[in-house]
């Protein structure tokens, strides 16, 4: 299925209002095993290779809960390079007996699903090679959600030490919830120039560049119509796309032009919002 973005297009960076900058530096430093490579009293940057930053996690003043029939984030994807980095994330997280809200084979790939300490959705997860995808007749992704092999994942760790989130791990997708799918599938389709990977049913749709199974999952899930949540609770500060170059950045301004999204384009960077308020 050929994209309209570049295949390099990747997720950059995801910022996360947060209510507790040392409650959630403990649970991403020593439990997911995140490094801060840059700090302030309130604002922490994280990354897996002391370099990039892939997490920033940013302390909110009189932060409530986000409530649940609004817009916003459903989880962001944590996506590690082999099965082996998978198999001992999931036993340190067994073994220090942190909850566990899923995990899946999802047949493109294998995941664990947790949260953070405010409630923000967590996925860690890994690819199955792309040879081994399955498409359906429409050329739409294979996208099952079936038990995880958790006894086999965990084999694979034997004689394995964990190290923290090895290098290669990348922010692999974001899923959203949003208040109308319709809007939402026009901004990112026609206005971003993603194509459309999977439909499930009329309340899901996920979005990806070059063929990979999704770079942004969008769902209704939260009700249709939701709200945007208040500015000061936790949750879903904003994320970042990578464009593969000024073409592709400058392409994506004219398509955001001609649905008439609003938005700003200096300094190469466009910054918008969909149109359930999610910042990119």
């Amino acid at each position: 299925m050929e994209s309209t973005l570049h295949p390099d297009t990747t997720i950059g960076q995801v910022t996360l209002n947060i209510s507790d900058l040392a409650q959630s530096l403990d649970f991403y430093q020593n439990k997911l095993g995140f490094q801060v490579i840059k700090r302030t009293s309130t604002v922490a940057h994280l990354s897996v290779d002391g370099r990039n930053s892939l997490l920033v996690l940013e302390e909110v003043e009189n932060a409530v809960a986000k409530p649940q029939q609004t817009t916003g984030l459903y989880h962001f994807a944590i996506l590690v390079p082999n099965r082996l980095s998978l198999a001992l994330a999931l036993r340190k997280l067994l073994e220090i007996g942190y909850p566990l809200q899923g995990a899946a084979d999802h047949d493109f790939s294998e995941a664990v699903y947790l949260s953070d300490p405010d409630g923000n959705g967590v996925e860690i997860y890994r690819d199955r090679d792309r040879s081994e995808w399955k498409y359906d007749d429409h050329g739409y992704v294979y996208a099952p959600t079936v038990p995880l092999d958790a006894e086999g994942l965990l084999q694979e760790a034997e004689g394995g030490q964990w190290n923290g989130m090895p290098v290669g791990t990348v922010i692999g997708h974001i899923h959203l919830h949003v208040g109308q799918l319709e809007a939402t599938e026009t901004f990112y389709i026609q206005g971003l120039g993603f194509d459309p990977t999977v439909y499930i049913g009329n309340h899901a749709l996920f979005v990806a560049a070059g063929g990979y199974h999704h770079h942004v999952g969008l769902n209704i899930w939260a009700g249709k119509g939701a709200p945007e949540p208040p500015e000061n609770a936790v949750g879903l500060k904003e994320y970042t796309l990578i464009l593969a170059g000024q073409k592709d950045l400058e392409n994506a301004a004219l398509r955001l032009e001609n649905i008439k999204a609003s938005f700003e384009y200096e300094n190469n960077t466009i910054t918008t919002r969909d149109p359930s308020g999610n910042r990119i």
